[in-house]
């Protein structure tokens, strides 16, 4: 993840983050600055936040696709509003837990005093063992194995492409938070990825950040009067980080869609009729 050394130096973001796959992360990053020049940002200079998953079992990374233009397409689409999932932007060629996956989303909505604010999260899932899924505690990806949903091929690359893997998660939120409790916050993604099913595998690169817009401060103001939400009033958004972060990681899941890749390779979605009738069959009431 690009960027990170100057927000750990001011704590502050000042442009889109951008997420895309391993080789092309420079291509966004300058795509970032470009605009940015392009639209007359107000920065002296600019230094994006730009991270990456690795596609390339399924994509011809090593073509390097991505052009600059695509991503000032992707950029200067970006909207409000509800957003696609799945095999979609960054997301397009990844996988998780064996099943096809990419980028999902969520959010909650946390009362503090009187005052709500929400707390939204966004991952691009690109990690997981297939044995480790767990939707809502159920071990979905036990009673769904590979001689169920076949996974990869028999190559030198199976084992590591099924245990390792990567995840990029951003929280943001419109709570006022200072810097410290954005990286306490960014840190409670991980509880959320335990809870269907990630470790932090070798290999694995799970990154996390979070932001604020509640706080603005003017490039020349010499003072600037900012908010902070109370360090014991933080438990809430704390919940509604790892709950987003866990329901953005089953979206992702849920709306991917088979995909044929490089070589012919194919990685199955989630059987969702299958997933159904597992989850019922774990809640359903034991009888006498």
């Amino acid at each position: 993840m690009t960027g990170l050394p100057w927000i750990a130096e001011q704590g502050s973001l000042g442009a889109p983050i951008g997420i895309t796959n391993t080789y092309q992360v420079g291509v966004v990053r300058d795509a970032i600055c470009a605009l940015a020049v392009r639209d007359g940002a107000s920065q002296l200079f600019h230094l994006p936040v730009v991270a990456e998953t690795y596609d390339g079992w399924l994509s011809d990374i090593v073509s390097f696709p991505l052009t600059r233009e695509h991503a000032f397409a992707a950029f200067d689409a970006a909207r409000s509003g509800a957003l696609e999932e799945g095999n979609v932007g960054g997301g397009t060629g990844m996988i998780c837990h064996g099943f096809k996956g990419g980028t999902g989303t969520a959010s909650r909505i946390v009362s503090e005093d009187g005052q709500r604010f929400t707390v939204g999260a966004l991952v691009q899932a690109n990690y997981g063992a297939r044995d480790l899924l767990r939707v809502d505690g159920v071990p979905v990806g036990r009673e769904l194995g590979l001689d169920i949903v076949p996974a990869f091929d028999r190559g030198q690359h199976t084992a590591a492409m099924q245990e390792g893997g990567s995840i990029i998660v951003v929280l943001a939120t419109d709570a006022p938070l200072l810097p410290i409790q954005c990286q306490r916050l960014a840190r409670r993604a991980t509880t959320g990825l335990a809870w269907v099913g990630g470790i932090g595998a070798n290999g694995s690169g799970d990154i996390f950040i979070a932001f604020s817009t509640a706080n603005h401060i003017g490039q020349h103001d010499k003072f600037a009067h900012v908010r902070m939400l109370n360090p014991d009033a933080m438990t809430g958004l704390f919940r509604a980080g790892a709950e987003a972060t866990e329901e953005a990681i089953l979206n992702a899941l849920c709306r991917a869609e088979t995909m044929t890749g490089k070589d012919g390779r194919v990685i199955h979605a989630l059987p969702l009729d299958r997933l159904q009738e597992i989850m019922h069959r774990h809640r359903a009431p034991a009888r006498a």
